[in-house]
């Protein structure tokens, strides 16, 4: 029920503001309230501007229901016409840089139409309350050049990192054209994966700092203080070379053999890249999995062409930009 409320509440516009307020608070003529505690001076917001904020949402009792400030980060939003109920775009219009406001959008226009997704805390009447506060405001053009120069700076922080770890844990990898460096642990000759293969796969996902984000083993899990409820412990399947797992892996467990164990070093290029993996993996984040294949099921192949003056041509695995456990938006 809280996801479909979230999903809902920013596609829920707010209305122009009525001419008409009582102690501060001015009221839309489809009942939203808007009281703006501080009037700063400058330019105030314009539409296609680009604005970072911090908000608290909550109920009409406080309960608190997100906050950026404890979340540990701003908010950006482009300003466009509003669409909708509560998506705040005629408010901010009305605010400039360091101002902030109190919004309150009725439930009952929230929820209009779709009464089974109200979750019991907004009853009939109610009010969903925004606490904004503006940070910034810039132009499209800026807050994108700036984004630009962000990134080029976590790129090159990433490879800074990555080479620190290499050298402090004496590790000989290989590396792929692709970027992806690897190393097998523990070496099989039974049968290599191959594209339309199913592999099962134990693993251990941990970022370069060490902290471990994702296992398919329980005790690694439990030591590393993981809350994965209802997760089952158990080796992941993987068909090779379909795009359901990050490129990285699905160029990696192409390399290897039935039995096999080895470590993968995988930039964030063949990973997350730039937005990272939800709260979890930061943008530019260099992956390291410790990789143990645990079984190789023979699936379809595509049939080899044979090239001229070529006997054994050599198979590629398909690499599609995906996640290692496959996320939808």
């Amino acid at each position: 029920m809280k996801s479909i409320f979230y999903f809902l509440t920013p596609l829920l516009g707010i209305a122009t503001l009525a001419a008409h307020a009582q102690g501060g608070l001015q009221t839309t003529a489809k009942g939203v309230q808007c009281q703006i505690f501080t009037h700063n001076p400058g330019e105030k917001v314009k539409q296609n501007d680009v604005i970072t904020f911090h908000y608290i949402q909550k109920t009409d009792k406080d309960s608190v229901l997100f906050s950026s400030y404890v979340a540990g980060h701003t908010v950006q939003a482009q300003i466009h016409p509003s669409q909708n109920v509560a998506d705040l775009m005629d408010i901010f219009p009305l605010l400039a840089l360091n101002d902030s406001a109190m919004v309150k959008v009725p439930t009952d226009s929230i929820f209009k139409g779709h009464e089974e997704a109200r979750p019991p805390f907004f009853p009939k009447s109610s009010y969903l309350t925004f606490i904004i506060k503006i940070t910034k405001v810039q132009s499209l053009e800026a807050a994108m050049a700036e984004r630009t120069a962000a990134g080029e700076k976590l790129k090159q922080q990433e490879a800074t990192d990555v080479n620190a770890y290499i050298a402090a844990n004496k590790l000989a990898l290989v590396t792929t054209a692709s970027g992806l460096k690897y190393t097998v642990t523990k070496p099989s000759a039974l049968r290599k994966a191959l594209a339309g293969d199913t592999v099962l796969v134990n693993y251990v996902g941990s970022l370069i700092n060490g902290k471990v984000f994702d296992t398919s083993i329980e005790s690694v899990a439990k030591a590393s203080g993981l809350d994965q409820p209802g997760r089952p412990y158990e080796p992941i399947s993987v068909v090779l070379g379909q795009g359901q797992v990050i490129p990285g892996w699905d160029e990696g467990l192409a390399l290897l053999h039935e039995g096999s164990k080895a470590k993968f070093v995988i930039p964030s290029a063949l990973a997350y890249g730039e937005k990272g993996g939800g709260q979890v993996i930061p943008p530019y984040s260099t992956l390291l999995f410790d990789i143990e294949v645990v079984k190789v099921k023979p699936g379809k192949h595509a049939p080899a062409v044979a090239k001229p003056g070529v006997k054994h041509p050599v198979k590629k695995a398909a690499g599609k930009k995906t996640a290692v456990s496959k996320k939808k938006n």
